[in-house]
């Protein structure tokens, strides 16, 4: 691999990673700010820092069908996603809700199959049973295996739980007609910037508490808003001149490293069957992966 190819590589995996703190931060943050206002802050700076970076976004340069769906997806899965963390009522309930999440690249390979007639193999359906299992493993916690017990442990934050399965879903809706509409075009600053404004409609209808400054809280914006523009900017580069294959695989161990750092930041301590769930949801997302290579 030569240099600059390794550099772009290092660059994706960067991204992976900073990407990983997502969870952690998002929960942390809501505790300070609320769910609402803090899910503005974050999306607000990530838009500054962004147009920094990729310059000022020109809605005309993209193709329309994914101007404004492309966008209303988007919108959708990162509101859904900061309010689902910053809802939970624990912070144990963050992480399975953060899990969630990570349904989606199984679901966008499920959706690519009639949008984009992706060529599969058998192994598909096994690899979407395992990480639906891994998701059902980490929801139910240390109980023993039961639909009712495990309904039980949803209905306690039906609100929460529902926006986390909703941001699965939709960011492989979003993944998959991005592929299908976007001609090669990318409107994330522009989403940002719309997804900003969305939030800070919705603060100032609602009875959300006072913003008050403090200096943990501030340094951990500045650092989630300056670490997704990084993010983005570097798998961009990733993706276009560095180890596609090695990126890719990477990406589907997300949820391990996602777990672990907003563990580490929130001083929690999941037990097995939490990490047995992790470890089948990324099984699940390879073997689906796997699939569509195959075929």
């Amino acid at each position: 691999m030569e240099s600059g190819s390794q550099r772009a590589t290092l660059a994706g995996l960067v991204a992976i990673l900073l990407w990983s703190t997502s969870v952690g931060l998002f929960r942390s943050l809501a505790e300070h700010f609320s769910p609402l206002t803090s899910a503005a802050l974050i999306y607000s700076l990530s838009a500054i820092f962004l147009c920094l970076s990729q310059g000022i976004p020109r809605p005309g340069i993209l193709p329309r069908r994914y101007l404004i769906c492309g966008g209303a997806l988007f919108i959708g899965y990162e509101i859904c996603l900061a309010l689902a963390v910053g809802l939970a009522h624990t912070r144990a309930q963050s992480l399975e809700l953060g899990m969630i999440n990570y349904l989606w690249p199984s679901l966008t390979i499920l959706f690519a199959l009639f949008i984009n007639q992706q060529r599969w193999r058998f192994w598909l359906w096994p690899g979407l049973l395992l990480a639906l299992i891994g998701v059902f493993q980490v929801v139910r916690g240390d109980n023993p295996w039961s639909f009712t017990l495990l309904w039980s442990n949803v209905q306690d934050n039906p609100l929460a739980y529902s926006l986390a399965f909703s941001a699965a879903i939709i960011w492989a809706l979003y993944c998959n007609l991005t592929r299908r509409w976007a001609n090669g075009k990318s409107g994330v600053t522009l989403f940002f910037c719309a997804t900003a404004l969305v939030l800070w409609a919705m603060v100032m209808v609602s009875d959300t508490p006072p913003i008050r400054p403090a200096l943990s809280p501030i340094l951990q914006l500045l650092f989630m808003g300056l670490s997704t523009a990084v993010a983005y900017s570097a798998w961009n580069r990733g993706i276009q001149h560095g180890n596609m294959t090695l990126l890719a695989t990477a990406s589907y161990f997300t949820p391990v490293m996602s777990a672990l750092i907003a563990s580490l930041w929130l001083g929690l301590s999941p037990g097995w069957s939490f990490w047995q769930g992790v470890i089948l949801v990324v099984a699940g997302s390879l073997l689906c992966w796997h699939a569509t290579r195959a075929a």
